[in-house]
């Protein structure tokens, strides 16, 4: 158990290095030109990569890849163009994670970025540039192997990107960069044993955190930093969500990403998610319709998953308004969308399940509703609310 919980541990480690990626915009400060030995800070290049950097999270890889093998051609050696690559192929991953069809391009990226940087690394242990790549390298791969459950390489990739992210310190215009690592790590090391008693003991050994120092550097990070913006307001959204407990801030974050980048389907259905958490049904609706219309036409990054969300929101929806017929057909949807992603343990799926059991049993078809409930029984966890429902409404109506 203990080799595991490190191996868990490690992980996490290494999905915090591995947020150091890429913004769309500098802040105002940065827009005096410095002199610098890194490629990386190279003002002219951030300007040239930003605008690609827009198209990959507005999910126009066709226009962002074209841009960095233009930068492949120029920088043959560094590890900034593979990385971009790869970065492209996580944001593919991103959308659905179950979905393995990207994960050996994704890889082959990352361990050639990694590659080049260990080589700028073995030429100089001083250049902090190599140093950051390596941990953003491996923070990435390490969250991908766990995404996949394969561990021990997860671990291996996880304990580089702290080492190699403790390496990169000491660059005075990395810092709003590298401080989106110590946000994550102030945040999770005391969320991880909060949530994970089991945990405490391994998490003893590590500098002890601060939660609400950690919002405040994400905060900061997302005001500040040039590239790891993004990912300091994607933490911040979900953290505020569903951690903090403060769905209004979640909403305003993942507003402004939807309308940055309207065609990122992640940010799309986070919008949608925020505005159904607060209430605001009619622009949820407007964006869960928007949603299945671009699954149905096949826009790029848009599939069963965001379909699932979609559905979902549309049948709670209608079954506010009492429109029974519509809140079922969606419900059904939200079933649909789940199986094709297999998404079964879910909890839309699950509450689906729940919502049309009860509906079958109004109905007067106890068989139906018996078998929906079943089904909530076969996929949930018995500690899971669906499953309490379940159980609950299967003794109060004898089924």
């Amino acid at each position: 158990m203990l080799k595991k919980s490190v191996q868990i541990v490690l992980f996490l480690i290494g999905l915090i290095a591995g947020q150091l990626t890429f913004a769309q915009s500098a802040p105002a400060d940065s827009l005096v030109y410095v002199p610098s030995p890194y490629l990386l800070l190279d003002r002219g290049l951030q300007y040239r990569v930003t605008k690609s950097i827009n198209s990959m999270y507005n999910f126009d890889f066709e226009t962002a890849e074209r841009d960095f093998q233009v930068l492949a051609y120029q920088f043959p050696n560094h590890p900034l163009p593979d990385f971009l690559m790869a970065l492209s192929y996580w944001w593919r991953i991103e959308v659905d994670v179950t979905n393995t069809a990207y994960d050996e391009l994704f890889l082959n990226y990352i361990e050639r970025a990694n590659e080049k940087a260990e080589q700028l690394f073995d030429e100089d242990e001083t250049n902090k540039e190599a140093a950051f790549f390596l941990a953003a390298g491996y923070g990435f791969q390490g969250r991908l192997l766990s995404e996949r459950k394969s561990w021990t390489r997860a671990a291996w990739a996880g304990k580089n990107a702290l080492k190699y992210m403790e390496l990169s310190r000491g660059e005075e215009e990395f810092n709003p960069e590298l401080l989106l690592g110590d946000a994550l790590f102030n945040y999770f090391s005391v969320w991880i044993p909060e949530n994970y008693p089991l945990l405490k003991p391994v998490m003893a050994l590590f500098p002890k955190g601060s939660k609400e120092l950690g919002i405040q550097q994400l905060e900061y990070v997302a005001e500040n930093a040039f590239y790891t913006r993004i990912e300091a307001m994607y933490f911040l959204f979900r953290l505020y969500a569903s951690e903090e407990k403060k769905p209004y801030e979640a909403l305003r974050i993942s507003e402004y990403l939807h309308g940055k980048f309207p065609n990122n389907p992640y940010f799309h259905r986070s919008y949608a998610r925020h505005l159904y958490a607060v209430g605001k049904w009619t622009e949820s609706v407007k964006e869960s319709f928007e949603i299945l219309d671009r699954i149905k036409a096949g826009q790029v990054g848009y599939e069963s998953n965001s379909g699932r969300y979609a559905s979902f929101y549309l049948a709670q929806y209608y079954e506010r308004i009492g429109n029974e017929a519509e809140a079922k057909s969606y419900y059904l949807k939200t079933l649909s969308f789940g199986e094709e992603s297999e998404s079964q343990e879910s909890g839309y799926y699950l509450f689906s399940l729940v919502q049309l059991g009860k509906i079958a049993a109004e109905e007067g078809n106890n068989k139906l509703s018996k078998d929906y409930f079943k089904k909530v029984k076969k996929y949930a966890k018995r500690k899971h609310p669906a499953h309490q429902a379940a159980r609950d409404f299967i003794k109060k109506n004898k089924l």
